[in-house]
């Protein structure tokens, strides 16, 4: 199958383009670069770098007409969504309108949409989260991906155009930036390798549904021929706090300043988790790697990394 992925080169997106072009797809990506590195793909797909909101990604979707969509493109940071929510919407509203209408009359016929398990519940009545839980996001992101969604179903309505939401808990692994608006397993790796202390926001013992970014790639590639449509929750169901978080990390360094406190951040929810009952039903897809497996994983990578670029500060020793 023909695939276009909006935000290839990307921490998810360029996994997901992995799993993908092994297992015999052809795949090229969009992508503006403004997060994602040339680094992260496989030299074997063609990379296209353009804005997902352009009139040139939309002519190429009409030029190459591809079967599939992934849309992992994105303005993900909640904080920068609350402090500009326009520029939010015209990301993640504006450039999907502009692929999606270019590709549901040129060929194209399924779209995986990356929505958000966390955000898009807002605070939430129980836990984990089904699908059919009320969606009242408490952040402009939150609302952008809700809309998202909403749009799909339009075009199902009008265009018959197959679409899956995969509504992400919080995704960490491999490749993820620890700077900016990046995820918090990225940001204590980086802190950790550079014998800095952490900052936690709040008291720490605000909670989310980590999944590791292998299996979400996993999940997009099921995502892609399965016959489900609607949203669908790719998480673990096991909340983890902040303080438990930064604790696993620590130990897996072998190292790790107290941590500094400073106040919660508007639009950040204090517990979250997603139940993955349905996506093991219609996708056959459960998580396979644990937290500790997973922060394990991550923080060997960016060490890897490091290590590489000589950015480690002299008195740094590799665990044994």
């Amino acid at each position: 199958m023909k695939v276009a992925v909006a935000g290839g080169a990307g921490f998810i997106g360029s996994h997901v383009c992995d799993v993908l072009l092994e297992a015999g797809h052809e795949v090229f990506v969009i992508d503006d670069l403004s997060s994602g590195t040339r680094e992260n793909l496989d030299c074997r797909i063609p990379l296209h770098v353009l804005d997902v909101r352009s009139a040139e990604a939309a002519r190429l979707i009409r030029h190459e007409r591809p079967e599939a969509l992934m849309l992992l493109a994105a303005q993900m940071d909640v904080r920068r969504s609350v402090e500009d929510p326009r520029f939010d919407a015209d990301v993640n509203v504006g450039g999907l309108l502009n692929l999606v209408e270019a590709g549901a009359r040129n060929g194209l016929r399924r779209v995986v949409f990356s929505s958000t398990g966390g955000a898009i519940y807002g605070e939430q009545d129980y836990f984990p989260a089904a699908e059919s839980h009320p969606t009242r996001p408490c952040s402009p992101y939150g609302v952008s991906k809700a809309a998202g969604e909403l749009y799909l179903g339009y075009y199902r309505q009008q265009h018959g155009l197959s679409y899956v939401a995969l509504r992400y808990a919080n995704v960490y692994g491999p490749r993820q930036s620890s700077k900016g608006e990046a995820g918090v397993v990225a940001i204590f790796c980086g802190k950790l390798l550079g014998d800095l202390a952490c900052t936690i926001y709040g008291t720490g013992e605000q909670t989310r549904d980590y999944v590791y970014v292998g299996d979400v790639a996993r999940a997009n590639l099921a995502a892609l021929s399965c016959e489900h449509v609607g949203p669908v929750n790719i998480g673990t169901g096991v909340e983890t706090d902040v303080l438990h978080l930064h604790r696993k990390l620590a130990t897996i360094s072998g190292r790790g300043k107290p941590p500094l406190f400073a106040p919660s951040r508007p639009g950040e929810q204090h517990r979250s988790s997603v139940d993955n009952g349905l996506a093991q039903r219609v996708l056959g897809w459960r998580p396979e790697v644990n937290i500790d497996q997973g922060l394990t994983r991550t923080y060997t990578y960016f060490e890897k990394r490091a290590l590489r670029s000589g950015t480690l500060p002299v008195s740094y020793s590799v665990p044994q």
